[in-house]
């Protein structure tokens, strides 16, 4: 009976799986056919790519390596129902009552005094399987952020993260109230002058955008406005209501 070869594309895959193991272990590849109980001509045959992998080669070396080198089969968009572990593995059923539309408030960094306003939507990406979140209407769109949502079961706390190239910006909401207003830090980067960037963090409130807050427009909003009170209100429960904590720097 013939061996079942790998596809070219997964063989050649294996073979840099061994190569990267054999090289992280300083491991030789005598040693290496020696645990998995294959020849090493074998084993230097299908690294050079003169042969495939064999699927019963390849389960030996997975034993001897002690670790996987297929990747497994992906599954069928909208198939799978929990978010990846590093985002909490929450289900869409349980994350649910997370999607919407919110009415996003924090203090403005170019006026003193001045509330920012804007829009966020969460939905469900059932290509990636999670939770993702876009900002809109605000009025600096060029800056405006998407990303992934992130409900671990252990605190609770929900954080909308965006990593672009590299470069972070994390809100940390605590748990909704029974409006399901939630309320948190923003950490980001403040525009400066020219091209300089200073980190910064402030309070944050995200209202289910639902009657009253539909009315409050998106951009700057000053005191002599009609909607500050209740924007300011809002925003001002991040910290009077201890949903999140500042700490000076010592004097």
């Amino acid at each position: 009976m013939t061996e079942t070869a790998l596809p070219d594309t997964e063989s050649r895959a294996v073979a840099t799986a061994v190569r990267e193991a054999l090289a992280r272990r300083r491991m030789s590849r005598q040693a290496l056919a020696d645990a998995a109980r294959i020849s090493v001509s074998t084993l230097e045959k299908a690294l050079a790519g003169r042969r495939p992998f064999t699927l019963a080669t390849t389960l030996r070396l997975e034993e001897a390596l002690g670790l996987p080198l297929r990747e497994a089969p992906a599954a069928p968009p909208g198939s799978v129902r929990h978010a990846p572990e590093e985002l909490g593995s929450y289900s869409r059923e349980s994350a649910a009552w997370l999607e919407g539309r919110y009415l996003t408030l924090r203090p403005s960094f170019g006026t003193a005094g001045a509330i920012f306003s804007y829009r966020t939507e969460i939905a469900w990406d059932a290509v990636s399987a999670r939770l993702v979140f876009r900002e809109a209407e605000r009025l600096d769109a060029p800056f405006a952020q998407a990303g992934c949502v992130s409900v671990p079961n252990l605190s609770g706390t929900i954080y909308l993260v965006t990593n672009w190239q590299g470069q972070h910006r994390l809100a940390i909401l605590g748990r909704p109230t029974i409006q399901g207003e939630m309320y948190g830090v923003l950490t980001t980067l403040h525009a400066g002058r020219g091209a300089h960037l200073t980190p910064a963090a402030c309070p944050l409130a995200l209202i289910p955008d639902r009657d009253g807050p539909a009315a409050i427009e998106s951009g700057r909003i000053t005191p002599e406005m009609g909607a500050y009170p209740l924007c300011r209100r809002h925003l001002g429960r991040a910290c009077e209501d201890g949903f999140a904590a500042f700490f000076a720097c010592p004097a």
